[in-house]
């Protein structure tokens, strides 16, 4: 137990480093704010607010939850114009709460935090910034999610590429494509949206798909304007809009878990057939040719990797000047890629939808707890936390969207909120009882994380497909292991007896 000290200017309301300006990062400032806590200051690495889909503005980018849900409840938008709201839309949401809650004031663009060390006689953490600028606050909240660090595929020779090359979250937009020869190395969920974008402007393209995916129907429509006008003035009818769209994303966890119980009955391997054979149905409608339809098919279960929605993923591929190669690349050349089957090229640019290195957690900042034990260190087998928001030896340190808080059915908005509900009632504590220190037991985390692999062993991720929910060894570290409400259940309220304070 450390020893108490004076509360913080003898007020007792902490500093508070809010690290990140994305969903995660705003929100919990405007919860902050509306309760009375404004002792915060929110760091953003870029120039502008939006996190995710500030760096991921490549064609075509949209969210793939209902627009009404992916946001907060607390900040509602009657005027989202269709069903999955487009980057553009999604980023001037953001831009609008920041304004409106007057956020800009406590917030600090192009300030990348290198490092944040704890120290144990002051009980305080020391920020530097990319200038070398050294910040003291009291608690640490990193809003700087999982999807943040682009992959670069380990391909012999990507090097030694002449054209352009860029990842799909850093877009090039001062590069004009039109009329250029190109090739897309991946085809995850952001090339199932930029692709047939690109395809649109290059001369000729050619998709090298690593794996396949389960791809279902993209059912986006507009929202009229009498629909919009309902939603505005007639009570309860966006939030029953809100409220249809939960529960039809929240079933879908029955897919992922067999056996899994749904309102007292047992249908979770009924739930993965049906998903797979609206997948089957959706792939031989849009795909006539029977070999390509082999080759597009995949052959792990449904939800073993992220579920796509698309509906011009298909015939894109089926375009005169689309290629799809679907042998493993060797190397690639100054101006090609070659395979085991030959050679794509000559290429003038490499677009690589490769995804992001999912599973190191606030892997750009330095983390130094008590006792001076890195975080790298403590996580050397792989990051883990309690309820994915605290970790041990971390004291007054909080996460959002930290390590099994992803999901493979619903909307992160809505574990974050979860989040952000339980450090604030973790603050709010300090606040009230004087604390200086706030720090997870390491038995109680031990516990947590030993029942919840227990959990996910069981789930579709743990089959033995490779996807970015699992390491190479196997562990499921980015998926919480049940129904977007068991997790709400569990955050309710932190349970202080599994804390140390002080």
């Amino acid at each position: 137990m450390l020893p108490a000290v004076e509360p913080i200017n003898g007020s007792g309301s902490p500093r508070i480093a809010i690290i990140g300006a994305g969903f995660s990062g705003i929100g919990m400032a405007i919860r902050l704010k509306q309760a009375g806590i404004t002792s915060f200051t929110i760091y953003e690495a870029a120039p502008e607010v939006g996190g995710t889909w500030f760096h991921n503005s490549y064609p075509g980018a949209a969210c793939d939850i209902g627009s009404h849900l992916y946001s907060f409840s607390f900040k509602r938008n009657h005027e989202w114009t269709k069903t999955y709201a487009g980057h553009e839309e999604i980023l001037e949401y953001l831009k609008a709460c920041m304004r409106e809650e007057d956020l800009y004031r406590q917030t600090r663009l192009s300030t990348p935090i290198e490092s944040a060390a704890y120290d144990d006689a002051s009980c305080t953490w020391t920020l530097t910034t990319g200038d070398g600028e050294r910040i003291e606050t009291d608690v640490v909240i990193f809003g700087c999610g999982q999807l943040n660090e682009p992959v670069r595929p380990d391909i012999p020779g990507l090097d030694d590429f002449q054209g352009r090359m860029f990842h799909s979250a850093r877009w090039d937009h001062d590069y004009d494509l039109t009329g250029k020869r190109v090739a897309v190395i991946g085809n995850g969920a952001s090339a199932a949206q930029f692709v047939p974008e690109v395809a649109k402007e290059a001369a000729h393209l050619t998709v090298c798909q690593r794996s396949n995916s389960w791809i279902v129907p993209r059912r986006d429509f507009p929202y009229s304007e009498t629909q919009k006008r309902r939603f505005r003035r007639i009570p309860g009818v966006e939030s029953l809009h809100r409220l249809g769209i939960f529960w039809f994303n929240e079933q879908g966890f029955l897919a992922f878990r067999p056996g899994q119980k749904w309102w007292g009955l047992i249908q979770g391997s009924d739930k993965a057939e049906e998903w797979q054979n609206i997948a089957l149905r959706h792939l031989e409608k849009q795909v006539p040719d029977p070999e390509l339809r082999a080759r597009l098919t995949p052959d792990y279960g449904i939800g073993c990797k992220r579920v796509l929605l698309s509906n011009d993923w298909y015939p894109t591929l089926q375009r005169n000047d689309v290629d799809l190669v679907t042998d493993r690349i060797t190397r690639v050349t100054a101006d090609s890629i070659e395979t085991e089957a030959g050679t794509v090229g000559p290429l003038d640019a490499i677009i690589l939808g490769t995804g992001f290195d999912s599973t190191k957690f606030m892997s750009t900042v330095k983390i130094t707890g008590a006792d001076g034990v890195d975080l790298a260190t403590a996580w050397a087998d792989g990051p883990k936390a309690h309820l994915g928001i605290t970790v041990a030896g971390f004291p007054n340190l909080f996460m959002l969207y930290g390590p099994n808080t992803n999901l493979g059915h619903g909307t992160i908005i809505f574990m974050i909120e979860c989040q952000i509900r339980y450090i604030r009632k973790c603050i709010q504590k300090m606040r009230r009882d004087h604390l200086q220190v706030l720090t997870v037991d390491p038995h109680a985390q031990a516990r947590f994380n030993a029942q919840l692999q227990e959990d996910l062993a069981k789930s579709v991720w743990a089959s033995g497909c490779a996807s970015w929910y699992v390491t190479r060894d196997g562990k499921v570290l980015n998926n919480w292991s049940s129904f977007m409400l068991g997790y709400w259940k569990h955050t309710l309220r932190p349970n202080f007896d599994e804390f140390i304070t002080a």
